[in-house]
């Protein structure tokens, strides 16, 4: 890949695509350019990384052709109009804030942008993530391809329209927080029966990984697969019932109700 990549912004996320993507290797690493509000966080983006970085936000959108708004929110409006006279007429600016709509990003900019918005997860940092993605009607097909192609670089990658983009930060952009609790949970309940700790995390976080791979690699319902580790009047469907009894289902169909519903309220 030739295009330069460009991050504004080195927080957490932006720490999690630029190490998917340096550990792919699906670009090199003196074509990803960095900024950050500190020098410490440039600092360990560079020891880290071994990638390029630049205090000067302006500096990193001269040159990138793909350019990653990686700032919170509420620093769109102040980091668009810092660098909208240097970003490339071609360049394809990505945001990964929720709440945050293509005509927002067009109206900053005071003219009509390359936009896709994009909703990574953390996971993306062991090249595991589950990024949405929704362009708008100035990216190519053969530009969403390119960016595509970088994002797949740290996981799979899902194209939505925009109005589907509310529902993502619920179902994969804050739901690996949702998956570490249950694997917390199981850790607790193995310690709690006689595992040591790190056997317990070692054993609930594989049974999550498989599990998961399972659903992927099979394309079966989830259903199915669960009743095929329940045997009649066995203990795996005694926990079942336990657990919809106690209202596993219920409580996270309503974490991310919640979940959306406060990016309703950011996007308003």
């Amino acid at each position: 890949m030739q295009q330069t990549v460009g991050f504004i912004g080195s927080g957490k996320m932006a720490q999690a695509m630029i190490g998917g993507m340096v550990g792919s290797e699906v670009i090199p690493k003196d074509q990803i350019i960095a900024s950050a509000l500190t020098p410490a966080t440039l600092d360990h983006v560079f020891e880290r990384f071994g990638i390029q970085t630049n205090n000067d936000n302006r500096a990193i959108a001269e040159v990138a052709d793909i350019l990653i708004l990686a700032v919170k929110p509420y620093s769109y409006e102040a980091v668009i109009h810092e660098v909208r006279h240097s970003v490339k007429d071609e360049a394809i600016v990505i945001t990964i804030a929720p709440g945050i709509s293509s005509s927002d990003i067009e109206e900053a900019f005071g003219r009509e942008v390359k936009v896709i918005q994009a909703m990574p997860n953390t996971p993306s940092l062991v090249q595991a993530g589950m990024t949405a993605i929704s362009p708008n009607k100035q990216v190519t097909k053969e530009e969403l391809s390119v960016v595509v192609q970088l994002l797949e670089s740290f996981g799979e990658v899902e194209i939505l329209n925009e109005g589907q983009m509310k529902a993502v930060p619920s179902i994969s952009g804050s739901s690996p927080a949702y998956v570490y609790m249950i694997i917390e949970a199981m850790a607790d309940g193995g310690v709690r029966q006689g595992l040591t700790r790190e056997q317990s995390y070692r054993m609930a976080s594989q049974a999550v990984l498989g599990a998961a791979k399972m659903v992927q690699d099979t394309g079966k319902h989830p259903g199915e697969l669960k009743d095929e580790v329940c045997s009649p009047g066995g203990s795996t469907i005694e926990a079942v019932a336990r657990l919809e009894d106690e209202g596993l289902r219920g409580v996270l169909l309503a974490g991310m109700e919640a979940c959306t519903d406060k990016v309703n309220k950011m996007s308003e």
